[in-house]
């Protein structure tokens, strides 16, 4: 008896060990401040209007291929993927050069789904787990809204927020019910592209 009491303190030690909020660091308040050297870059999913000046024949507007390319008038399996609407419209320019006079581009991107590596990943315990394209200045609180929330058997403030600076993998803890049950706004902090929340479920 003395060792199956022994046993049970251990394992509600473990519980209470498991249910706790992990031991990671904290990030600081969102700022909603803008991050302005942030460029769009286009991604599979887009839509890219080309206006091609003095030349409508070949201005159009076609689809990012999943491979990251697309193929237009005259142009076949350009990169598009990863470049500013600026940089491609030069490249652009370019490849028509071969066939027009002096070709003049512009391009408008339409659809802004980006591309993967800058994308932010719900997974867990949210009411709509997804990827959702980063915005400038968007927090945590944005972030939340976008996915609907938490379900109701989500450990909240045992949430971690993944983020990968300068090459190194980080883990921070995230107090989502903090802040979306008791409106905490120190509990809201800044996102960044690429970040990943996990939500895990609550043992009881």
């Amino acid at each position: 008896m003395r060792q199956l009491g022994i046993l049970g303190v251990a394992i509600l030690s473990v519980a209470l060990t498991g249910c706790s909020t992990p031991k990671f660091s904290s990030l600081p308040e969102a700022t909603y401040e803008l991050r302005s050297a942030s460029k769009y870059k286009i991604g599979p999913g887009d839509s890219v209007q080309i206006f091609v000046w003095r030349y409508p024949e070949v201005s159009t507007t076609v689809p990012v291929r999943p491979d990251g390319y697309i193929t237009a008038p005259l142009l076949e399996d350009i990169p598009a993927s990863g470049k500013t609407p600026t940089e491609l419209a030069r490249d652009l320019e370019q490849a028509l050069s071969v066939y027009l006079r002096d070709p003049l581009v512009t391009v408008i991107v339409q659809g802004f789904q980006g591309i993967y590596p800058e994308q932010i990943r719900v997974l867990g315990e949210a009411a709509r787990a997804q990827s959702l394209r980063y915005i400038d200045g968007m927090t945590l609180l944005d972030l939340m809204i976008a996915v609907g929330g938490t379900t109701q058997f989500a450990a909240g403030n045992r949430a971690v927020l993944m983020r990968f600076e300068k090459g190194e993998r980080k883990r921070y803890t995230v107090r989502l019910d903090a802040l979306i049950k008791r409106a905490d706004m120190s509990a809201n902090v800044d996102m960044r592209p690429g970040d990943i929340l996990i939500i895990p479920e609550s043992w009881f």
